[in-house]
Formats: C-alpha cells, structure tokens, sequence
C-alpha cells in the first residue's frame, strides 16, 4: 500500500515568470526530476517559447489532513530558479518530458511548440540541461494551423521519440534528428507513450495514442494498415484525454466518462474499469513506479488522487489552488508535480506504507 509521506507547495518567483500563458486542457507542460540524492527536485515548466528551471527541496513534513481526507500542503520556498536559453522555440511551448539515460546519467529534456518542432537537451545530473543534443522539424515544415502537441521518449531508446500533433492527425517518429516514419489518426491525438514490457514486440517499436474515443497500437515494424496493430473503442462521444502504461506493460486510459481503463496487451481486454472515480474529465494519468497496482489520476477539477485499480478504492488525493497547467511524475520514483496558473507548483513524495 501507498502512502504521501509529504506535500509541500512552493511559488514559482515573480522575477522569474509573472504570468503564464493559458494551457490546453492536457496539462503537459511540466516535467520533474529527482536529484540523485534525493534532497530536491528540478521542476521544469514551459510557458509561452520559454522553459523554466525551479529547484524544490523534498522535505519531511507532517501530514495533515482537511474535509473530505485532503492533503493540506505545507509551504516552502524555492531553492534555485533559472530560465533555460538552450530551448530556442519560435512557437508556444505545447509539451515538455523528461528522461534519464541509465547508462551515462545524462538527463534528456524534450521540448515540442504548437507547430511540432522537437528540441532536445541534454545535462547531466544535478547540473543544468546545458547542450542542445538534437532539434528535428516537422514533415511540412510547420505549414497551417498551431494546435496541442505532446512527445514521448522510448523507456530503451534515449534517442527514440514521438511527436503527436492534434490538428494534423498525425505521430511523428524520430531517432534523434532522422524521421523514421509518420503515422496518420483518424481522430485528434491527445496522449501518446511508448509501451513497456510488450508481449507481441519490443517496446522501442510499439506506441499507444489515445484519439477522439480510441485507444489505438501503432508498430513500426508494419506496414498493413499505416501501421496500426490494434483498435480499441470506447463510448461514442466521450474523448479520451490520457494513456499511460505500466512496468508490467498494462495500459491505462481515461477522459471525458470520468472513468480509468485498464486494457491488457495479451488479450486487449478490459482487466479493470473504475467508473466515475473523478469528479469532472480525466486529463493526466501515470502508474506508480513503486507498486502498479496504483494509479495516479488528474482531473480538471484541480484534484489528484492515489487509488488502487484492482480494487477501486483511493488511498489520499489533494488539490491545487487553480487550473493545472502542468502534471508530471518522475519517471522511476514516486514523486508527483503540479504547476497551477495561479504560480504555485505542488510537489508530493510518496513511499510504500509500511505494514505493522
């Protein structure tokens, strides 16, 4: 069992960002990262071409609790502050996402603007993101209408990624600058992610993107039907707004019917469905790194909550202070942060309970 060993809350300074620009209804443009030390945490967030750096000390605090069970956060002040000036955008930022090679320690952060341009940087650990790696435009030279992107890092690749773009109904896939292929939706893309520990592939190869009110498996490796390798529908008119995968290569999915999905790859079939878990639409999603059994869900409705899928019951949840304009867990430790327009950025810790 899971529980938050702390929530602080800190404000992003008015010297550094006074006022944010509006975010799309998919809060993804925040990315957090752990220090190898684990004392504090780098929050990175994007507003209008820009991307800013705030340091946040993880601090032990008293828990305490408020009506209905919700997390009180304790305040705290930001350590370090910076503005990044090795992600020149042109465009208004859509998407940031971290990623940690394993082998070098170096840390990968991936920017995507309204038009999908990709820029990655790269730094090493606990050091500023210092040196653009890599920057690769899109197929029509970023013609037409801007619109959401968002971008995903293969989990064995570092140099492997996807770029979704809503308007134009289109996956664009890159190994480093070099476009390997472009998948083409039916729907408006609004989540994407590369799966893990994949039964019918490896996980480089195989992306899972949520569209209109599908789930749909592409695969690099085919060429039959543009290459999609399976199509799941769900409830005519509800849009999904999110998909996330497990370390056990389950998939989740949720949006406008309130409800988390759990699909398994083996048989592409419903293992769970927790209905109406949220109050209003479901906007970010991501399995806990420490037990996947537990899923963490964010709704437009400024809550996140922690809840068992299997048995479809919350553990804790608390709320932000305004509308999300960013949501992200690190990628292999659970730690949850939230950047909210009114300036202040939510930070939660949470460790597996310790059974008496």
């Amino acid at each position: 069992m899971l529980e938050a060993k702390s929530l602080i809350r800190a404000v992003v300074p008015s010297s550094l960002l006074q006022y944010p620009s509006p975010a799309h209804l998919q809060s993804t443009r925040l990315a957090i990262h752990v220090s190898s030390r684990g004392s504090s945490c780098w929050i990175y967030i994007a507003s209008g071409c820009s991307i800013y750096k705030v340091e946040i000390p993880l601090e032990d605090s008293l828990i305490n609790r408020g009506k209905e069970s919700l997390l009180i956060p304790v305040h705290t002040e930001v350590v370090d502050s910076l503005l990044l000036k090795r992600c020149p955008h042109r465009f208004e930022i859509q998407s940031i996402v971290i990623a940690q090679n394993e082998s070098s320690g170096d840390v990968l952060l991936g920017s995507v603007d309204s038009f999908g341009h990709l820029i990655v940087s790269k730094g090493s650990t606990d050091r500023d993101v210092d040196k653009l790696t890599f920057s690769a435009s899109p197929r029509d030279c970023g013609v037409g209408e801007g619109s959401w992107a968002g971008l995903c890092f293969s989990p064995s690749v570092w140099s492997m990624t996807a770029v979704a773009r809503s308007f134009c109904k289109s996956i664009d896939v890159y190994d480093q600058d070099i476009h390997l292929r472009t998948f083409r939706t039916l729907w408006y893309p609004s989540s994407l992610t590369f799966l893990k520990n994949f039964c019918h592939g490896n996980e480089r190869s195989i992306l899972a993107v949520t569209e209109g009110s599908q789930l749909t498996i592409w695969d690099l490796r085919i060429k039959e039907n543009g290459g999609c390798l399976h199509r799941i529908c769900g409830s005519l008119g509800n849009m999904f707004y999110a998909v996330c995968c497990s370390s056990t290569g389950n998939i989740s999915v949720g949006g406008a019917d309130r409800t988390v999905t759990i699909y398994d790859p083996r048989r592409w079939s419903a293992l769970s469905r927790w209905v109406h878990c949220s109050k209003y639409e479901i906007t970010g999603l991501a399995f806990s790194s420490t037990h996947p059994d537990y899923i963490y869900v964010q709704g437009v409705d400024y809550e996140v909550f922690c809840g068992n899928w299997k048995e479809n019951n919350r553990v804790f949840s608390f709320r932000g202070d305004s509308n999300w304009l960013g949501f992200s867990k690190n990628s292999d430790r659970d730690v949850l942060g939230g950047w909210c327009d009114s300036g202040s950025i939510f930070v939660a810790d949470v460790v597996a309970k310790e059974v008496d």
